[in-house]
């Protein structure tokens, strides 16, 4: 049996080049249903039924990955629109005086010259220094 050197661990089929690398533990429906599917056409060792449980047992299954993906979906909303609604107030403090919680302790007054984004986060510019949003203890016009 020919076994090509690119084989994902516990998978029979061939990584492909252009699909991005995910963890072991990531599935998708697609995949789900696909095992779901070989298992219930195997089967059992005992002759009870298919292997590895019974038609309910994988209703069951198929809710609760619907259910485990919809809640990642709706994390993942929730953080891009956290992510976005932290941009929007930092370009509203362009302009204005802030009072920001420094790093030793030490409160630094100044106008907030420009907001830079790193990583998708906004940063602050004040009197030539960067600081994150979540140092920002007072705003004022």
């Amino acid at each position: 049996m020919n076994i090509p050197n690119n084989m994902m661990i516990g998978s029979l089929r061939a990584i492909q080049p252009e699909q991005e690398m995910r963890n072991n533990s990531d599935l998708d429906m697609e995949q789900f249903l696909y095992i779901i599917s070989n298992a219930m056409s195997m089967p059992s060792f005992d002759g009870q039924g298919s292997g590895g449980g019974s038609e309910t047992d994988y209703i069951g299954q198929m809710v609760q990955f619907g259910m485990l993906n919809a809640v990642n979906d709706l994390n993942e909303t929730m953080q891009t629109s956290l992510l976005m609604n932290q941009q929007q107030q930092a370009l509203s403090f362009v302009g204005k005086s802030v009072k920001i919680a420094d790093s030793g302790d030490q409160l630094v007054s100044g106008t907030v010259d420009k907001v830079r984004f790193d990583n998708g986060y906004a940063t602050l510019q004040v009197n030539g220094r960067t600081y994150q949003m979540n140092d920002v203890i007072e705003v004022s016009e």
